[in-house]
């Protein structure tokens, strides 16, 4: 395995203008039929991380040392194939961030995805997201951007602006992360083809769209997606829904329950099979109380 050439060949693809499809990633086996089927790129997706690895939902539960392992060991499954590994909010102020990016790069990623989500973040699909400053995020940005030391790491900086703020702040936020030196820029959640193709023609850096089975941005063909000029797709949640059907159906047959009961429509849903409605209540439990009227 050579981390630089994967490294290279994706950097190389995007450049060259065509769409890299990355399918999501999260163990051994999916990372090594990734790469036996020919994949563009693997995308190591930390929902399917902490679902799959701690049955736990994407609400900020995995830790940094717990990804920058999963991902040493997509990386080796995946032999060549170029891996974007989700890297959460950095795990932490722009020192963690430093960190963050060494254990990525030492572990072989092709890329890294840092979100100015507020922590715990959220999936990207689901409701209440809080968000950090604009200038925040772009300390973070800068600290990942000097923390590197192969210039053909990716660093790819997603904005969660779109549910909080709204699309035209999510744009602005994008461009300004591009800017500052962001490889890819990737705003998550868009709704509608029509948002798709606002965020296509505003921003020229190149771009990276969320498909999320059930979730909130349509799904776009892969010629449509190449027309509109996006560089990356990924995919997170196809091998894993795939995977967890086939689990439910195998171990309800065992049990007699009834696998309807069960099944998922949503990324949500998806997540109350793995403790969603108790951590919701834990977090809860512990808010911060509100400061209105103190």
């Amino acid at each position: 395995m050579n981390m630089s050439t994967a490294r290279a060949r994706l950097r190389t693809m995007i450049e060259a203008g065509d769409l890299v499809v990355a399918p999501g990633v999260f163990d051994g086996i999916s990372a090594s039929i990734a790469a036996r089927t020919r994949q563009d790129a693997a995308y190591l997706t930390g929902a399917g991380v902490a679902a799959s690895g701690f049955g736990l939902p994407d609400v900020g539960l995995v830790t940094q040392t717990e990804m920058v392992e999963r991902a040493r060991m997509i990386v080796r499954a995946c032999g060549d194939l170029p891996v974007i590994a989700d890297a959460d909010t950095g795990y932490g102020a722009p020192m963690n961030v430093v960190r963050t990016v060494r254990e990525y790069e030492a572990a072989g990623v092709a890329a890294i995805q840092l979100e100015d989500q507020a922590f715990p973040k959220r999936c990207g699909h689901l409701p209440d997201k809080e968000l950090v400053s604009a200038d925040d995020f772009l300390r973070t940005l800068a600290a990942a951007l000097d923390a590197r030391q192969d210039p053909d790491l990716l660093v790819i900086a997603r904005t969660d602006a779109r549910a909080v703020l709204g699309l035209d702040e999510a744009i602005r936020r994008a461009n300004g992360y591009a800017a500052a030196g962001a490889d890819v820029v990737f705003v998550e959640a868009p709704e509608g083809v029509g948002e798709l193709e606002r965020i296509a023609r505003e921003i020229t850096a190149p771009k990276l769209v969320n498909l999320v089975l059930g979730g909130l941005t349509p799904l776009e063909s892969v010629g449509r997606l190449r027309e509109l000029g996006y560089a990356i797709a990924i995919h997170p949640a196809n091998a894993l829904a795939h995977a967890a059907l086939g689990m439910l159906n195998a171990l309800c047959e065992l049990s007699g329950e009834n696998v309807a009961d069960h099944l998922p429509t949503k990324p949500s849903e998806f997540f109350d099979l793995v403790g969603m409605r108790e951590w919701a209540a834990i977090g809860e439990r512990y808010r911060t109380p509100s400061r209105e009227g103190a």
